[in-house]
């Protein structure tokens, strides 16, 4: 074949340290567009972005080039050091140093929208934890429960 074509979505949930609770209603406007101007300048697509206090869903399309592991690195460095540059009530800021990732069918992807949609009703209910641990058993990811969280 000469030239290299990919269909790659996934849905990345990543946490706080400690699960924090800095991203405020107010913040989280400004982190989720800023989060999508990272992945933009690296060549991929984020199609939908929420999350909760402690944590954030990120709704990606990637590109044949893009390692989810090096964008991943990327958001996270350039996120916090624009968090901490935006005053020193982000001067402890930081993110966990692992995430979750789960391939996303193109037929599935308008299902995945409308739960980042409705992350702030969904944690009404359940804990970031409880979400997690959900994700990784509806996805088959073996895991070691003693190191799921920091």
């Amino acid at each position: 074949m000469p030239q290299t074509l990919v269909s790659f979505y996934v849905h990345v949930i990543y946490s706080t340290k400690r699960r924090e609770p800095h991203i405020t209603p107010e913040l989280a406007p400004r982190l989720h567009a800023y989060l999508g101007g990272i992945v933009r300048n690296e060549n991929a697509v984020q199609l939908a972005c929420n999350g909760a206090a402690d944590h954030v869903h990120q709704l990606l399309s990637l590109n044949a080039t893009t390692a989810l592991s090096d964008l991943m690195r990327t958001i996270k460095t350039n996120s916090s050091k624009w968090l901490h540059e935006l005053g020193p009530q982000y001067s402890t800021f930081a993110w966990q140093d692992g995430y979750a990732a789960f391939s996303v069918s193109p037929s599935n992807i308008n299902a995945v929208r409308e739960y980042l949609a409705k992350q702030e009703e969904h944690h009404k209910r359940v804990s970031f934890k409880e979400e997690l641990i959900a994700f990784l058993e509806k996805h088959q990811v073996k895991y070691d429960p003693r190191y799921v969280f920091d």
